[in-house]
């Protein structure tokens, strides 16, 4: 018999609002009510479960993006075969069933399937003696038929998690803390969070300013000096995590990184300094990690142009096309000399090449604009006159052109250290301010849309979404 893997979507949640519908409206199959054991461990989250005498245990063998790959091990009755036990144990990661890193989970299940796009779709209820949650399951064979499947039933932005994750969750045992560490052009982005049903709580959230970029325009390579301050404050971050007990710790880089030729030295000194390896993601990664954080906090309808503008790149993601710009704050600063008091021509021939950059833009007219990054953040504080910095005050509030433009005369007329007692303004962003607002006002001109939202969340909370 040939066991053929399958790729699996699947979320938790209390309701699943317009899918729910759809799925009512999908081809219905059988409706079923069963008793079950789960098998949950600390060393992975394999799914092992009895059901009907049978003990069914199965394999994660690689993920994709939100989709995950699982192949069946071995459906077998109990007592289990010299070499089904043996499997088992090195599935689950331990060496002895009475290990106190397992734990025997009851679970009453209801659920109920239906076919939609070529898939199979599940919508079932767990209850267990802690309580209950409900999950949505898409797969097939071809992963492109689950995504497809998914974006019917409009899902596609929801917080994906598998079956002994959600367990664990429900149960209140083996709690998964996760930390992310963002490497920009200009800043350093750092989250460490608690993963729930409902997704990724932050437990700490913070930046540090270190201008990893700093002349990266005028030389085309990382300075020594920059490099060491940027990998000092990643190994800070690092031991932080581990000092909070986080069971991974994932570091990615972006613009800066990508476009620098001895990107290499700075990696090998984070690598020195604590152990771990950043990533360099491509635009079009940052760009989708970045669409999954900032939307999984706003509810927002119609079409969306979401964008993060950064230090040495912007982000852009409309619908399923999304692309990078080599367009950010600390170039721009630095090409136009906006670190200090600059006239109104300096201005009017920075957003003149800023359109000219940006003009990829022209022609699309979303329902809706949303804006991240420490440019808009920044801007919005400002505009709130917020100190100290309030996330959630911050998260979905409005940012319109003529506040956009109010900042831009208030930055102009001052140098750098005037600007650091602007109510609102992080000091270390006082030197490239000015070209994160000129940048984010010339996207808004050339989507044509009067104001956006604004979300505190980013790259960082995409990636514990997508990869943690």
């Amino acid at each position: 018999m040939t066991i053929v893997p399958r790729w699996e979507w699947r979320t938790f949640g209390a309701s699943f609002g317009p899918a729910e519908e759809r799925l009512a409206a999908a081809e219905a199959g059988p409706v079923e009510d069963s008793d079950e054991v789960y098998l949950l461990s600390l060393h992975g989250d394999a799914s092992v479960k009895l059901r009907g005498g049978l003990l069914d245990a199965k394999r994660l063998l690689q993920t994709d993006g939100d989709l995950e790959q699982w192949k069946p091990v071995f459906k077998a009755p109990l007592p289990l075969s010299d070499t089904d036990a043996a499997a088992l144990l090195d599935l689950i990661g331990v060496h002895d069933l009475r290990s106190t890193d397992l734990r025997e989970t009851a679970v009453r299940k209801h659920r109920a399937r239906f076919t939609i796009g070529g898939c199979m779709a599940e919508l079932s209820e767990f209850r267990t003696k802690e309580g209950r949650t409900r999950t949505i399951a898409v797969e097939a064979t071809d992963p492109q038929l689950v995504r497809a499947a998914v974006r019917e039933l409009g899902l596609q932005d929801a917080h994906t998690m598998c079956v002994a994750r959600g367990l664990k969750a429900l149960v209140g045992w083996g709690e998964r803390r996760a930390a992310v560490i963002d490497v920009g052009t200009n800043s350093v982005k750092f989250q460490l969070a608690d993963e729930g049903l409902e997704g990724w709580e932050p437990v700490i959230d913070r930046a540090e300013v270190t201008r990893l970029g700093e002349g990266l325009e005028a030389t085309g390579e990382l300075g020594e000096a920059p490099v060491a301050r940027t990998a000092d404050a990643v190994a800070g971050m690092v031991a932080e995590a581990r000092e909070h007990g986080a069971a991974e710790i994932i570091a990615v880089g972006t613009a800066g990184l990508r476009s620098a030729p001895n990107r290499a030295r700075f990696i090998d000194a984070v690598k020195e300094r604590c152990g771990i390896a950043v990533e360099v993601i491509s635009g079009d990664e940052e760009a989708r990690l970045a669409y999954l954080g900032a939307t999984s906090g706003l509810a927002l309808h119609g079409s969306l142009a979401v964008f993060d503008s950064g230090g040495g790149s912007s982000q852009f993601t409309f619908g399923d096309e999304r692309f990078s710009v080599d367009v950010g704050a600390v170039r721009v600063t630095e090409r136009f000399g906006l670190d200090r008091a600059v006239s109104a021509d300096v201005i009017a021939e920075t957003r003149a090449a800023l359109e000219q950059d940006l003009s990829r833009l022209r022609g699309d007219r979303p329902d809706a604009v949303v804006g991240m990054g420490g440019a808009v953040t920044n801007l919005a504080a400002v505009g709130l006159q917020l100190a100290p910095y309030d996330p959630d005050r911050i998260q979905g509030t409005t940012l319109d052109r003529a506040e956009i433009e109010r900042q831009i005369e208030l930055y102009r007329s001052r140098a750098a250290d005037a600007r650091r007692d602007i109510v609102g303004l992080q000091p270390a962003r006082a030197e490239v301010i000015l070209a994160g607002a000129c940048i984010v006002r010339t996207v808004l001109e050339l989507l044509d849309a009067e104001a956006l939202t604004v979300s505190d969340r980013g790259l960082r909370h995409g990636v514990l979404i997508a990869r943690a």
